[in-house]
């Protein structure tokens, strides 16, 4: 099992597009820094702004997963200790 397959997004599409499903944590977060920084730079059409938005919350979701299954595999660990 792979890194990927242990701690990786958890649950089904809900909302995010089978693309974002498929990214790693890293790549999710950076591209989500890009949507928010086209979003704040401003100078988009309200499709665009609306678009941009929504690829977000999609990306949001996908790190969110990623950080619940490291939390997830951490709690296996500090029990597993006890």
């Amino acid at each position: 099992m792979g890194a990927k397959d242990v701690a990786g997004p958890a649950g089904g599409a809900s909302g995010a597009s089978a693309s974002s499903e498929s990214l790693g944590y890293e790549q999710a977060r950076d591209e989500l820094i890009d949507v928010v920084r086209q979003l704040e730079a401003g100078g988009t059409t309200l499709e665009e702004s609306l678009a941009l938005w929504e690829r977000g919350e999609a990306l949001a979701k996908v790190c969110g997963r990623w950080l619940e299954g490291a939390r997830a595999r951490l709690d296996a660990a500090l029990e597993a200790e006890r």
